[in-house]
């Protein structure tokens, strides 16, 4: 059996036992061996520390990775409880301003909860404001046909009124609407005339009269000058002056009309302004649709300009012609009036507020 000193890293004989086996031959053989197996020991621990060297290393990195992870984790559970403690701090807030909002909710429906009280014991109801505006309807297009005799107007005011009450559509609105009926076919019977066109004729006129010719200022065409001849004496052709210049003082025409009167330039005057009197009176007899004024005036102005103006001038002729076709137009002889419709609509209204003086529906 070998054995090794630690000291001095030789090995010693042990004295034989008995029981030891008795020593190899060829035991010089096995000493190559002894620096293999020192190798293999020196490999194996170079292995465990460098493996030990590598864990601890790993396990530093882990340990910083781990601490950084923490670090930053902590730094996150800090910025979230100040979150947390903001959202809370604002969500007392809300909840304070919620709590505002909702008593002032409440006290808006209570304050609009006695207006709409308020206004349901004060305001008329839908009717009565339909009726209302009926009879004003009513009353402008009365106007309109009593001061104005606007046919079209009132038509136009009436048929309005009625379609306002279509749309209600009550059934004791029925004698209303029958009355508007009756009074629209009234008022479709008139004849129509066009008052506005009418006024822009007589304004025309009026504003021409200035520019037309009396037939006082008419002028005879001067004879053509007869040619002198080339030869002549200077006696000759002093012989032809004179007749020549007698002839343009004395001039004789012969006409199949009656002689233009003489009017001097004040009398001129007076007659074109009485002249737009007459006409100005005749717009004046349209507007009151008063035919048998009207046609007077008309006849009167064309009489005067048939008498005193040259009808021989294009506008004269115009002037005569519009006068005569306007002599020629129909007025209505009488006009309705719509007071079947304004006494039903004043007795509905009174039949409704007396069904809300006693407490029944008018409606």
């Amino acid at each position: 059996m070998v054995t090794y000193d630690a000291d001095a890293k030789q090995p010693t004989s042990a004295p034989p036992t008995a029981d030891s086996p008795p020593p190899a031959r060829g035991g010089s053989r096995a000493t190559p061996a002894m620096p293999a197996l020192w190798i293999l020991v020196l490999l194996a621990i170079a292995a465990g520390v460098y493996a030990w060297y590598t864990q601890s290393r790993d396990t530093q990195a882990l340990r910083g990775d781990i601490a950084q992870r923490l670090t930053a984790a902590d730094a996150q559970v800090a910025q979230a409880r100040a979150r947390e403690s903001d959202l809370a701090n604002e969500l007392r807030d809300a909840q304070a301003k919620l709590a505002l909002l909702d008593a002032r909710v409440a006290e808006f429906q209570s304050q609009q909860a006695a207006l709409e009280a308020l206004y349901r014991d004060l305001a008329p109801s839908r009717d009565e404001l339909a009726l209302s505006e009926v009879e004003q309807i009513l009353v402008l297009a009365s106007q309109q046909l009593s001061l104005g005799g606007n046919v079209q107007a009132a038509l136009a005011g009436l048929q309005v009124a009625d379609a306002k009450l279509a749309r209600l559509d009550r059934p004791q609105l029925g004698p209303l609407r029958r009355a508007l009926a009756r009074d629209m076919d009234k008022l479709k019977a008139v004849p129509y005339v066009d008052v506005a066109g009418i006024s822009i004729k007589l304004d025309q006129i009026i504003d021409n009269l200035d520019a037309l010719p009396l037939a006082k200022d008419e002028r005879v065409a001067a004879p053509p000058d007869s040619a002198e001849p080339a030869d002549e004496s200077p006696w000759q052709k002093f012989w032809h002056a004179a007749w020549n210049d007698l002839r343009s003082v004395i001039r004789i025409e012969v006409s199949d009309r009656p002689a233009a009167p003489l009017v001097t330039p004040e009398q001129s005057f007076f007659l074109r302004e009485n002249l737009r009197l007459r006409l100005l009176s005749a717009r004046l007899a349209l507007l009151a649709h008063d035919e048998r004024s009207f046609k007077a005036d008309l006849a009167a102005a064309r009489s005067w300009m048939t008498q005193y103006f040259d009808r021989r001038n294009g506008h004269v002729q115009s002037a005569l012609a519009t006068m005569s076709q306007l002599s020629s137009i129909a007025m209505p002889t009488e006009i309705p009036d719509l007071t079947a419709s304004l006494d039903a609509v004043r007795a509905l209204k009174a039949s409704i507020e007396r069904a809300q003086a006693s407490g029944t529906p008018g409606r």
